[in-house]
């Protein structure tokens, strides 16, 4: 595609309209046991609700829940693990109460947990039944009572009757935090996953299983310095699990008589950071094992043969998810790729592809979509000494101006261990489609090349992710590809905190930023978060109060006097993890400092948007910024309302 047009003003079918239109976050897929499968759908459309869709074996397609209904958990807020099926029946958390709830084909749904003392005081996810369907367990997360502080926050894992209204037996208490609570083929044992502030799951937990006649706990793995998950029972009673032992989540097995012994060893991640629950990388299917792995910023699936040879399947996938043994042959995962947004697949150990709920028909001409470029490029790390950063690099979708180089859009991940996603995603393609360059860094910290590589964020949070995001923009700029004049950065939650850190430097190359419900003051976010993260900041920054000064001063809004970036700021006034308040000091700091500043707050969203006319808004205001700021023309044709900007 050429276009005569500045860049940034080219018209394209890529709107924030067609952004929303039909879209869904897949966010599982399971078997449902009699040869059909079920998997979730959080629709933009209908408020950003998670719909579950079966697929039963003879092809027919039915959503499950009535209107309203939404199967979201809000344990660690960020959720996962809200249902789970067994022989055809359901369970499932709906977020408005978040209390279990039974499904039985064609049947209503029926209340399981009791009526808590607060609204949402116990939060359930992440369940396992009985191989008899009788009862269940799961993680329970109680508040005793609203707005309690981390401190009073409980989680446990819990026994159910999985059938009628029961009152919550606990089976596991103590530690800060549960995970995975999973049964033994005969339900004489429990594994579970376990950690305790100030650790991450990603860096010290322990696998433990516990006989549940004598109440006995046998250590399987872990504890500091090695990060395991993902249980998973072997029919002959032993346990498959994930331990980045080696340096990379890898897979080992368990059993009481041979200890822990390799299966899948590679220099590449099987394992993701759990900000959510229930996550499914590895499946076993007969006496052959499946595996999503990721390499250089890349998934693939491969197959460990019964004799140990370790092969990768040739599908069409970049980036895997949920990956679940479905019979005999093959697996159901969640997987896209760069031309084609996720989608629900049955893959077949022969490697034929069957797809159950596909993507989006864009209608779009190849010729629109940008492809990512894996790019490696120098960098430094706190002492000034070089290193190496990772970044995917989406050129515009197209020639412009013969006399002109495109503007950059630097994006930041969340996490900070996310990792930029090589998939099909409109909301990144919206920008390239205009004749925008954008590269998805992956800083240090980031998930998928390691854990040294994820520990370079340790205690220097806002200093090397920072100098990642500058290296890559200058690395670009540099060689000639885009605009150094009009380079911008954007990043929501932990990279809302590296967006506002990279502005606030006096050497930032940064004409431009965009603040996703960022954080601007450290300090305030020790103070007022939620448990689950409560103790995060230990690792990335210091503890805290000794380490204050080191919060203070790697705060954004303690260096306001050196950000004269024009910024727009984004931000949900229901965010539990980044509240509302973190928005408003940088805005109201460069208010008081005269920088251009435009500032939207949309009710009723949360930690990220989940309203169609929110994400519209969103991005169209962010275009809309840019072009005010970098001086081109919004495309002709589209109804795109400007956004006001405060000037002194």
């Amino acid at each position: 595609m050429t276009s005569p047009l500045p860049y940034g003003s080219w018209p394209t079918p890529i709107t924030s309209e067609l952004v929303v239109a039909a879209a869904v976050r897949l966010d599982d897929v399971r078997p449902d046991g009699r040869g059909g499968v079920v998997w979730g759908e959080g629709r933009a459309a209908e408020g950003g609700r998670t719909q579950l869709v079966h697929r039963a074996a003879d092809g027919a397609v039915t959503e499950l829940l009535g209107e309203g209904a939404n199967a979201r958990s809000a344990v660690h807020e960020y959720g996962g693990g809200a249902w789970w099926v067994h022989e055809g029946v359901l369970w499932y958390v709906d977020w408005a109460d978040q209390r279990l709830r039974r499904l039985d084909p064609g049947g209503e749904p029926v209340v399981l947990t009791p009526d808590p003392a607060v609204p949402r005081g116990d939060r359930y996810a992440d369940g396992d039944v009985a191989p008899d369907g009788t009862w269940l367990v799961c993680v329970r997360e109680h508040h005793p009572r609203e707005h309690a502080p981390a401190s009073e926050v409980v989680n446990e894992v819990v026994r159910l009757d999985a059938r009628e209204p029961s009152e919550p037996q606990v089976l596991v208490t103590g530690p800060d935090f549960v995970a995975a609570p999973r049964l033994s083929p005969d339900a004489t044992r429990l594994a579970f996953v376990s950690w305790d502030h100030p650790s991450m799951p990603w860096d010290d937990t322990v696998l433990t299983v516990r006989d549940l006649a004598t109440g006995v706990d046998t250590v399987v793995a872990g504890g500091p310095g090695e990060s395991v998950g993902e249980p998973v029972w072997q029919v002959d009673r032993s346990l498959h699990f994930l331990s980045d032992r080696t340096g990379w989540w890898n897979l080992y097995r368990w059993s009481p008589d041979d200890g822990v012994t390799p299966l899948v060893v590679l220099d590449a991640e099987i394992g993701l950071p759990a900000w959510q629950l229930a996550g499914a990388r590895h499946a076993t299917v007969g006496d052959r094992v499946v595996v999503a792995r990721s390499s250089q910023g890349f998934d693939a699936l491969a197959v460990r043969d019964a004799d140990g040879t370790v092969t990768e399947l040739d599908t069409p996938f970049t980036a895997i998810r949920s990956v679940r043994a479905d019979g005999e042959d093959g697996v159901v995962c969640v997987a896209g790729s760069p031309t084609a947004e996720p989608g629900v697949h049955r893959i077949a150990l022969a490697g034929t592809v069957t797809t159950l709920r596909p993507p989006r028909d864009l209608g779009l001409d190849p010729a629109t979509i940008a492809v990512p470029e894996p790019m490696t490029f120098p960098s430094t790390d706190p002492s000034g000494a070089p290193r190496e950063a990772h970044a995917l690099y989406y050129p515009p979708a197209g020639e412009g101006p013969a006399d002109a180089r495109p503007p950059l859009l630097v994006v930041i991940h969340g996490g900070p261990t996310g990792a930029a996603a090589p998939v099909l995603n409109l909301g990144l393609q919206y920008w390239t489609s205009r004749g925008f360059g954008v590269v998805d860094v992956d800083h240090g910290g980031s998930t998928g090349y390691g854990r040294a590589y994820r520990e370079q964020l340790r205690g220097a949070w806002g200093i090397v992710d920072v100098a990642d995001c500058l290296a890559a923009a200058r690395a670009l700029a540099d060689a000639g590809r885009v605009d150094p004049a009009r380079l911008a950065i954007r990043g929501g939650s932990a990279g809302g905190f590296t967006t506002l850190a990279a502005l606030a430097r006096e050497d930032t190359p940064f004409s431009a930023g965009a603040d996703h419900f960022g954080v601007a003051d450290l300090e305030a976010l020790a103070q007022e978060t939620h448990k689950f993260e409560s103790r995060y900041l230990d690792g990335l920054v210091g503890p805290y109060p000794p380490a204050r000064d080191v919060y203070v001063e790697r705060s954004p809004i303690t260096h306001v006097d050196r950000l004269a970036t024009p910024l727009i700021v984004l931000q949900g006034d229901e965010d539990a993890i980044v509240p509302p308040n973190q928005s408003e000091m940088i805005v109201d700091a460069l208010r008081r400092r005269g920088v251009p500043v435009a500032y939207l707050l949309f009710p009723g969203e949360q930690h990220g948007f989940r309203r169609a006319e929110n994400i519209r808004r969103a991005l169209d205001a962010e275009l809309a910024f840019y072009a005010r700021m970098f001086g081109f023309a919004l495309p002709p044709g589209e109804d795109i309302a400007p956004v006001e900007v405060e000037v002194g």
